[in-house]
Parts: structure tokens; sequence; C-alpha cells
């Protein structure tokens, strides 16, 4: 074995190029250092321009409730920030504006309606400094902060694929040669690890260097879960929390009355269109697989053709001719699914969730695919993980991914993946992406 061992002299652990000093890692990228001087930017700067250099000697109400709203914003902000960038397929960049935007809202919403004192000139400066410091601390980040991992070459470590904010080092001997690397990564299952190799790991952790799973970490950059190599085991364990099933099916509630106001207008003028458009009914029923392996009826706006399946059921293709005008412009801005809203205050769906499939496809998937069933541990949704990741599936290929998509949502189950895939499902609306 190679007598060059790692060591915290060696590898010192951190995650920026060796150029950098650790002060200026952690004073300029660190977020402790973006929560405490993003504080005192976005909510002393308007004050000493609203209020005076010593506004701090008069503390009425109208200035706590503003200063207030503004850190504690500001704090929620950075804290959603940083749970939205942990999941795969996740650019902050994108997302800076809509959760800045959000949460002031809601602080600016929470003072008005509970009648509180509050400056909103002060509230809105902060709201654009907040932007600006989010988006200054986002191009740093993306410009000096690369993750390095150094991959050991046993097992199964394929998928390990370098992005633009990510290098990856496959060795060749167990030394990391002085090099600094975020993390190692090695098939921990591997049969050939072999004793150098798990010294080198046991090295690197004594060294305060995160050694991850190869499965772990493909895991993390691809958003799937590969259902071909999981165990019963492993299944077992993809439970989602009880918690906040509960807690998903109170929102799911709540969302659809809030804006069944909105929603209604526009289902109506949508049912006009597609009568006039083609003959056959606004609406189309059909029985899909829902929670638990149960079947259910499901509401769409039609966008086929009322002989669609005369010749028996099959997934819809780019350029499908069974299509019509109308159903063309509705499945590119998705009010084909606006009647599901009555499925999920049924509790047949819930807002977010696996799209329901057919029975007959269930079937079929359930005999090629391993696990597939096991999708329909949570509620279906009118949008999801895969949906927002890859699109519509078309044939068996296609679904073994968006069922690895599928797991990958189970096995985070979340109000922060939730909210992630919101965005992402409002960003998809307004492009069209990925409509058949």
């Amino acid at each position: 074995m190679n007598k060059r061992q790692p060591s915290r002299q060696q590898v010192p652990a951190g995650p920026y190029e060796r150029r950098h000093s650790r002060w200026y890692e952690i004073m300029l990228l660190g977020w402790p250092f973006q929560v405490i001087a993003g504080c005192l930017v976005v909510a002393v700067i308007p004050a000493l321009l609203g209020w005076g250099g010593a506004f701090w000697r008069a503390m009425d109400p109208v200035r706590v409730n503003t200063l207030l709203a503004v850190v504690l914003s500001f704090v929620v902000i950075i804290f959603a920030l940083r749970r939205l960038g942990h999941y795969s397929g996740s650019v902050v960049m994108a997302y800076i504006a809509p959760v800045v935007t959000v949460v002031f809202l809601l602080s600016f919403a929470l003072l008005f309606f509970s009648r509180s004192p509050y400056s909103r000139p002060i509230l809105a400066l902060a709201y654009l400094l907040t932007l600006g410091w989010c988006y200054i601390g986002h191009f740093l980040g993306s410009r000096y902060r690369k993750l390095k991992l150094a991959v050991v070459p046993s097992g199964r470590v394929d998928g390990l694929d370098a992005t633009r904010n990510l290098q990856i080092r496959h060795l060749s001997v167990p030394d990391l040669e002085g090099v600094r690397y975020d993390a190692v990564v090695a098939d921990l299952e591997a049969p050939d690890l072999g004793p150098m190799w798990e010294r080198f790991l046991a090295q690197c952790i004594l060294s305060h260097i995160p050694v991850f799973h190869a499965r772990r970490m493909r895991e993390t950059l691809t958003g799937r879960v590969q259902i071909d190599h999981l165990s019963e085991n492993e299944v077992g364990t993809l439970l989602p929390s009880p918690l906040y099933t509960v807690c998903k099916r109170l929102i799911d509630i709540l969302g659809v009355v809030l804006v069944a106001p909105v929603v209604l207008p526009v289902m109506l003028l949508t049912a006009l269109a597609i009568r006039l458009d083609s003959p056959g009914p606004a609406l189309f029923v059909q029985n899909r697989v829902g929670l638990g392996n149960r079947d259910f009826r499901i509401y769409k706006f039609r966008s086929m053709r009322t002989d669609a399946e005369a010749a028996g059921a099959r997934l819809a293709s780019d350029d499908d001719d069974r299509i019509t005008r109308v159903g063309a412009f509705i499945r590119k801005t998705r009010l084909d699914e606006l009647p599901q809203l009555w499925n999920v205050l049924k509790g047949d769906m819930s807002l977010i969730g696996p799209r329901p499939e057919q029975r007959v496809f269930v079937d079929q998937f359930d005999a090629e695919i391993p696990f597939y069933i096991y999708r329909h541990v949570v509620r279906p949704g009118i949008t999801g993980w895969a949906q927002v990741m890859q699109g519509y599936a078309g044939d068996a290929d296609a679904t073994r991914i968006k069922i690895q998509h599928d797991f990958y949502y189970i096995k985070h189950f979340s109000l922060w993946l939730d909210i992630l895939i919101v965005f992402k499902t409002v960003r998809i609306v307004l492009t069209g992406e990925g409509a058949r």
C-alpha cells in the first residue's frame, strides 16, 4: 500500500479551491456570514436612509415591527434557498426572485391583516436589497465554489458525471496526494473494495473528509433512485412521513379552496372552448390507479377526439394525431388538469405526487419494472417530481426513468421538495415545456 496516507495537513477539508484561504471561505461565502451580514445590510441600510443615523434611539412600534419583519423574512429566505438547493435539478438562481417575493408578500400580508403599524418604504427597500444580496451571494458562490469529489474505483461508481460546478476525479491509488476534496465517494458494498481501500476510507473519515456511498451520491446528482438494485429491506425504508402525510392533506384542501375563485372562471371558459372546437363532452372521465393500488375515477378536460381509444389504450406521443386544436393548447398550458382539483377535494389525489396511470399500464409496467407498484404508497398528484424533471413518458424505458424519479420523491417526501416542485411547475406552465 502507498505509504502516503491522507492527513488533515495533506487534505484540508473545505469546499473551495486551494488558492483561497480558509478565512475567505468562511467570511465571504459561509452561510453564517450570509445571515449575519445580510441582516445588517437589508435591515440597517433601509433604516438609516428612512429614519436617520440614530434610528435605534426611538424604537416605536412602526420601527420594531418593520425591522423584525425584515430580519425574519431574510432568515427564512436564506434557509429556504439552502434547503431547495439540496435537491437534484434545483438551480437556485432561478428560485431567488420567487422565494424572496413570496416571503416578503407573506410578511406584508401578516402585518397588513393584523393591523400592525409598519413602514412600507422600508419594507420595499429591504425587499430590493435582499434580492441584490441573494443574487450577489449566488454569483460569488458559483464563481468560486466548485465541489470536488474523489471516487474510489471499485464496484458500481458509474453515473457520476462532472458538471459546471462539480469536479470528479477517479482515484488510481489510495491517496489524495495532498489535493483538497469535499468528499470521497465509494461503493461501500463492492466485494472487491479490499482492505487497502477500506483503510484509506477510514483514514479519510479521521481526517474529517466525508465518505459517501456511490448510490447515495448518484441519487443526489440525478434526482432518481435506481430501482433495479433495491432490495426488499431498502424498499421498506422508503416509507413517507406519516406526520407530513396528514399535513399534506390539509394543505391540499386549503390550496384548492384558495385557488377556486380564480380557477372556476378559467375552467368555464376552457369547457366552452372545447365544446365549440370538437363534438363531444368537455370533460373526460377515466379510471386510474391511486393510493393503495385502488382504482378511482379521474376528471380531465377532453383534449382528444371522442374515439381516441377506440383501438385500445395507448400512451400519448409527440405530434399525436388524436389531439384536437384546443386540446393541444390546454395540454401545453396544463389547463386540462384543472378538473382534478375535484379529485383532490375527494381525497383521490394530492396537488403533488406521482401521476396516476390506467390499470392496463399499471399491470404492464408492474410485470416489466421491479417495485413499480410501490409508487402507490402515496397519493397520486396533479403535478410531481417526475413531471417537472422528465415530462411525459411514452414507453417502458421512459417509464422506468419516471419511476426512478417517483421513488426519489417518495424517499424525500417533504414540504421543501413540494415547494420546489411548485416552482418548477409554474415555470413549465409558463413555457409549455414537456407538453404532449
